[in-house]
């Protein structure tokens, strides 16, 4: 080999190097698909973010996190399939909707949900302690939950016989959810009245039916999320005593809130989407259940119903909005 081509090749080589080594790094920087129906709020998206900053990821840079939300439920597969076509490395189901759609998407590619679902009974995950599949996630579905719900409404209306159950009827959480909210209404001495709705174009007359319900209790749903500033209208309108599991429902105007904390949830989220990044298979990591939950209090509301919330609600809450 002559000088003139050793100092071309050894130029040319030198000019590849970073080349290669940068398109090594942009291929290299992982991408995390959020899949949700409407809209994710800030109280829920934020942990998230916040926590795989701490994390060590910071988005644009060395992640990418891809955002789609779905306009209907009907649209969910075909966004889930959208996903899937830019390779991400983990997907993230965002809400009850989402998971299925999510999980039918892919058997490979890891699935990470946060979602008001039983995993196990729905054959998501073998086991909460060995998932077994590509499927992983944080539960917020807690047994008691419907029971202390109405035994809140019990408390706040000591004689309140018959309660309204809001729930969608697709939803996969429906059979367990209204079957403890049955047990539970028969042990406080209530009748349940169960309101099914497809989607927001049925809340108006699901209300209506409600006529001689003294209360409403609504399921965790990310269908009913995105519409609950309707929703708590539409309590309001037809003087319904609201609980539901998402403070963002009582900063919407509805009346009380008991559940998870779900900022800490999708904070927990981002926890196992770090951990399968680095390796873990989602077959080998528990199904996490919420271990902190909120009760929150909205007094305008309460005023504009004529309630008067007793002091023993009060003292326990986490949050009174005023």
């Amino acid at each position: 080999m002559d000088r003139r081509t050793f100092l071309g090749t050894l130029a040319g080589g030198l000019l590849a190097a970073p080349l290669a080594a940068e398109g090594q790094q942009v291929k290299q920087a992982p991408r995390v698909g959020i899949l949700r129906y409407g809209s994710l709020p800030p109280s829920f998206i934020e942990p998230f973010r916040q926590e795989l900053r701490e994390l060590g990821y910071v988005e644009g840079q060395n992640i990418v996190v891809e955002y789609r939300f779905a306009q209907s439920v009907a649209q969910l597969p075909d966004v889930a399939a959208e996903l899937i076509r830019l390779k991400v490395d983990v997907l993230v189901a965002s809400g009850n909707p989402s998971v299925l759609p999510a999980r039918n998407a892919t058997s490979t590619i890891p699935v990470v949900f946060v979602a008001a679902i039983d995993p196990v009974a729905m054959g998501l995950v073998a086991s909460l302690a060995r998932p077994g599949g590509n499927v992983t996630g944080v539960s917020t579905i807690q047994k008691d939950l419907a029971g202390k719900r109405l035994a809140l409404l019990k408390e706040l209306l000591p004689r309140l016989s018959r309660v309204a159950l809001l729930v969608r009827a697709a939803s996969p959480a429906n059979a367990q959810y209204v079957k403890d909210a049955e047990l539970a209404a028969q042990t406080l001495g209530m009748q349940l009245q169960v309101l099914t709705v497809r989607g927001a174009g049925d809340l108006e007359s699901a209300f209506s039916a409600a006529q001689g319900a003294g209360a409403l209790v609504q399921q965790d749903d990310a269908v009913f999320t995105a519409h609950r500033v309707q929703i708590a209208a539409l309590a309001l309108k037809k003087r319904l005593p609201m609980i539901s599991g998402l403070n963002e429902f009582v900063e919407a105007g509805g009346l009380m809130a008991y559940g998870p904390h779900l900022g800490d949830l999708y904070r927990r989220a981002a926890m196992q989407v770090d951990k399968i990044l680095k390796g873990s298979k989602p077959a080998d990591m528990p199904v996490e259940l919420p271990t902190k939950f909120e009760l929150v209090i909205n007094l305008k509301t309460a005023k504009a119903l004529g309630l008067t919330i007793p002091q023993s609600l009060l003292q326990r809450a986490d949050q009174v909005i005023e």
